[in-house]
C-alpha cells in the first residue's frame, strides 16, 4: 500500500556545531529498516567524530561543500564534495564528515539498511 510522508522529522544531531537533520524515510519518520533518506544542513566549522558504520551511505551535496575523510592504510585522506557531487562510503570503512567551509553544507543522505544510533558505531564509542 502507497505510503505518503506528510513531512520530516527533526533528529537530534552529532557534532558541534550542531547540523539539522530532517529523515524523510528510515526507523524514526516512516517505520522503515530497509533504508533511510534524511536531508542535513551543517553550518560552517561543523564536524563529527568518525565512524565505521554498518551501512553504505550514500551523499548528494546540494549547497556549498561537505569534507569527507577516509582512511587509506595508515593515512587520513580528506576529499572536499563540493555542491552537485556524490559521494559513496562503504559500509565496514571508517569516514568522518565535516562542513570547514565557510558557507557549511546541505546535501541529501541515504543509508543502507537505514541508519540507526546502534549501527553507526562512532569513534568516541569504540576507541582505536
Amino acid at each position: 500500500m502507497l505510503k505518503i510522508i506528510a513531512s520530516p522529522t527533526k533528529v537530534e544531531a552529532v557534532g558541534t556545531p550542531p547540523k539539522t537533520i530532517l529523515e524523510f524515510i528510515g526507523h524514526v519518520n516512516s517505520s522503515t529498516s530497509a533504508l533511510s533518506i534524511a536531508k542535513m544542513s551543517s553550518p560552517p566549522g561543523w564536524s563529527e567524530p568518525g565512524q565505521v558504520p554498518d551501512f553504505d551511505e550514500f551523499t548528494v551535496v546540494l549547497r556549498g561543500s561537505l569534507r569527507v575523510e577516509s582512511r587509506q592504510g595508515e593515512r587520513y585522506v580528506a576529499h572536499d564534495i563540493a555542491a552537485g557531487q556524490a559521494v559513496i562510503a562503504p559500509a565496514g570503512e571508517w569516514v568522518r564528515y565535516s562542513s570547514p567551509s565557510p558557507t557549511g553544507a546541505e546535501y541529501i543522505a541515504v543509508c543502507l539498511p537505514a541508519f540507526t544510533p546502534a549501527t553507526v558505531h562512532r569513534d568516541e564509542e569504540h576507541p582505536e
